[in-house]
C-alpha cells in the first residue's frame, strides 16, 4: 500500500512537469520553423528582386527550405507566410506563444 502511495505521489509531481516540458518544446520548435520560413522568404525576395509587398507561396519557398517538405507546427497549428515585410505567423501564436519575435 505504501509503495502504491509513493508511486502515486511521484506521478502527481512528474506528469505536470512532463506536460509543461512538452508544450515548451513544441513552442520552441514552432518558433524555429517560423525563423526558417522567414529566412526562406527573405532569400526568395532577394533572388527574385521582389518588393516588400510581394507575398510568396509555399511552393516558391520550398527550394529554400531544408528537407523535403514544408515545416509544420508540432503543436498542430497552421502557418501563414505573409508578405516580405511581415513575419510569418502560426495560428497558435496568440494562445500558446508560437510567435516569431525579432
Amino acid at each position: 500500500m505504501i509503495v502504491v502511495a509513493i508511486i502515486g505521489l511521484l506521478a502527481a509531481v512528474a506528469i505536470p512537469n512532463f506536460v509543461r516540458a512538452r508544450v515548451t518544446a513544441q513552442k520552441n520548435a514552432c518558433i524555429k520553423n517560423l525563423e526558417e520560413i522567414d529566412g526562406a522568404k527573405q532569400q526568395w525576395g532577394l533572388e527574385n528582386k521582389a518588393t516588400t509587398g510581394a507575398q510568396p507561396q509555399e511552393s516558391d519557398l520550398q527550394p529554400y527550405i531544408k528537407g523535403v517538405s514544408f515545416p509544420t507546427c508540432p503543436g498542430g497549428g497552421a502557418y501563414t507566410i505573409n508578405d516580405l515585410s511581415t513575419d510569418p505567423t502560426c495560428n497558435l501564436g496568440s494562445t500558446l506563444g508560437h510567435t516569431l519575435t525579432n
